[in-house]
């Protein structure tokens, strides 16, 4: 199968998927998370592939969600069963790299915003280029972290440090996210996705059927109550964004 966005690139039981979309920092548009989201769901059955590295380009992982991009916001002519299918898409994108059987190891450059953060934490274990930070800027621009990110996010570093990232959209560098726990490498500059391959090979060497049980039985244990925390945060967006703060917060950000 061809993408327009995504390499993937196959060697003895590792699968590295490059996401790039040339443009815009590799933002998240509707057409980038339905390909995404089809890449992951192409693993699902996959009894060859032990371990898939996701990456950004060379220079950055994403830069969240394309906000200037129209179908993200445009409903005319959209029944209502239509935008909320929509709005749900980064749920179901990182749900679909969640569920995959395979380890998931992701490797980021430059940086990591918004859903650009999302992602990743729906992965097993995470490496970070020294220089890339993450960022969430959500309630910047009026909305709640989407795509089931926040019970992820919270379970990884505790409430009131998930509170600080979410509330105060401070920059995090990557020192301070391996101290927080939210990656598990950090990697000289351009050498994470070579650090991801490398834990990606350690757990393709391992026994698969034992290596997969024990991912469910953690994802199992540390997920139980997370779709009990998330299950309406795209609902929630959807409400945050026809709300006056939001329409005047993306007009300053599509002016910037």
């Amino acid at each position: 199968m061809s993408w327009k966005s995504v390499e993937i690139e196959r060697r003895d039981g590792i699968a590295v998927v490059t996401m790039d979309r040339k443009e815009k920092l590799n933002a998240f548009n509707p057409a980038l998370i339905r390909e995404m989201t089809a890449v992951a769901k192409s693993f699902h059955d996959d009894h060859e592939t032990r371990a898939i590295v996701l990456a950004g380009n060379e220079k950055y992982f994403s830069s969240g969600a394309d906000l200037t991009d129209t179908e993200m916001w445009q409903t005319e002519g959209m029944t209502d069963l239509q935008i909320r299918e929509r709005f749900f898409l980064g749920g179901k994108l990182c749900d679909a790299w969640e569920n995959l059987p395979q380890i998931t190891v992701v490797a980021m450059e430059g940086l990591a915003v918004g859903a650009g953060l999302a992602l990743p934490l729906a992965c097993d274990w995470r490496v970070m280029g020294r220089s890339c930070y993450f960022y969430v800027p959500e309630i910047k621009i009026g909305l709640n972290l989407q795509w089931n990110a926040q019970p992820r996010l919270t379970r990884l570093v505790g409430p009131a440090r998930a509170k600080r990232i979410i509330i105060l959209c401070e920059r995090m560098q990557s020192d301070q996210a391996l101290d927080w726990g939210l990656v598990d490498e950090v990697a000289d500059d351009g050498k994470a996705k070579d650090k991801a391959i490398e834990l990606a090979e350690r757990a393709a060497e391992m026994p698969a059927v034992a290596v997969r049980m024990v991912k469910e039985a953690v994802n199992n244990t540390a997920n139980a109550f997370n779709k009990a925390a998330s299950y309406a945060d795209a609902d929630q967006s959807w409400l945050a964004g026809g709300l006056t703060p939001a329409l005047e917060a993306r007009k300053t950000f599509s002016k910037g």
